[in-house]
Formats: C-alpha cells, sequence, structure tokens
C-alpha cells in the first residue's frame, strides 16, 4: 500500500529548483546547434556581403540581409528534430521572446535606416545582437554565452564606429564566428 507523503517547505522548492536546472539543460542543449546555425549563416553572409560591395563599391548588396531569416528559419525548420524538442516553459518563452524581439528591432530598424532615417545600422544591429545573446546567457544562466555576448555588443559597438563602409560587414563575420563557437562550447558541455 502505498502512502501519500507531503512535501515539506524545502522539499518542494529543491524539486522545482532542480526542474528548472534540467530544463535549462535541456534548452542549452537544443539551441547549441541554433548558435551554431546562426553563426554560420551570420559569417557566410557577412563575408558575400562584404567581397560583394568591396569588388562593386556598391552598399545596395547589404538588401540581401533580408535574406537572412527566410533562410535561417527555413533552415532550422529542417534541423529541429522533434524527438530533442525543448521543454515549452517560462524558460523557453524568455528565449523566444527575446531573440524575437531582436529580430523586430533588427528588421524595423534596418528599414527605417534605408528608407527614411539614415543610421548607422552596423552599430545598431551589432549591440542588439550582443545584447540578445547576453541576455540568453543571463536566462540560462550560461557564462559562455552570457559573456560572449557582452563581447559582441560592446566590443562590435566600439569597432562600428571606427571602421567604415563595407569594413563593418566584417564585425558580423566575428560576431557569427563567436555565435558558432558558443554554440560549439554548449554542445562539447551539454552533450
Amino acid at each position: 500500500m502505498e502512502q501519500n507523503k507531503e512535501m515539506t517547505a524545502s522539499e518542494s522548492l529543491a524539486l522545482i529548483a532542480e526542474t528548472m536546472n534540467n530544463s535549462r539543460r535541456v534548452i542549452l542543449r537544443t539551441n547549441a546547434k541554433h548558435f551554431i546555425l546562426w553563426g554560420v549563416l551570420l559569417t557566410v553572409l557577412s563575408l558575400v556581403i562584404y567581397f560583394l560591395w568591396h569588388s562593386t563599391g556598391s552598399a545596395n548588396w547589404n538588401l540581401l540581409w533580408f535574406a537572412m531569416p527566410a533562410i535561417g528559419y527555413g533552415t532550422a525548420a529542417l534541423v529541429n528534430n522533434k524527438k530533442d524538442a525543448e521543454p515549452k516553459n517560462e524558460i523557453s518563452r524568455l528565449l523566444g521572446l527575446s531573440w524575437a524581439a531582436f529580430g523586430f528591432f533588427s528588421v524595423v530598424l534596418s528599414a527605417i535606416a534605408i528608407f527614411a532615417v539614415p543610421m548607422n545600422i552596423t552599430l545598431i544591429i551589432v549591440l542588439l545582437l550582443g545584447l540578445a545573446e547576453c541576455i540568453s546567457g543571463v536566462i540560462l544562466k550560461s557564462w559562455p554565452i552570457a559573456i560572449a555576448g557582452m563581447i559582441m555588443g560592446i566590443g562590435g559597438a566600439v569597432a562600428a564606429v571606427l571602421l567604415k563602409s563595407e569594413a563593418q560587414l566584417l564585425l558580423f563575420t566575428l560576431g557569427g564566428l563567436l555565435l558558432a563557437v558558443t554554440g560549439l562550447v554548449i554542445k562539447l558541455q551539454y552533450k
């Protein structure tokens, strides 16, 4: 005969903490491939745009950035494995909202910079990207992600002011490499 045992407050809190930590580990493990995917995509696309701009002298090649979400989300849909689905909870919801906000601000500010108010969009996007990655690290309690985001955001913003024209695209190349390396570190850490 099984007895119903009521948990003490401390046992209940310990169970909640363990559940949240397990959830973080699963989310980190499943998102490692997304960091790698978006990092590689960012690196490749920034290099393509850099070389096209550098060889033609035309900044219009920056319009290729608008293809990135379609390529990235399409590839992510193919890469996602249903058996490795991440848990749906507050942590995954906050992560999704953080990256959705990054995407929204990036696309809207880029469109405004192209069609209405010229601005240093590289500085803004690299700062937003670093912030989104740093926030992800904080939510997931992952120092490698948080630190990589800080480096990308702060270092990228300073470099965006110092670099001119197509050379600024190399910041996204470095940012993409940083994302991909972060994904590899996570993948190795949470096999």
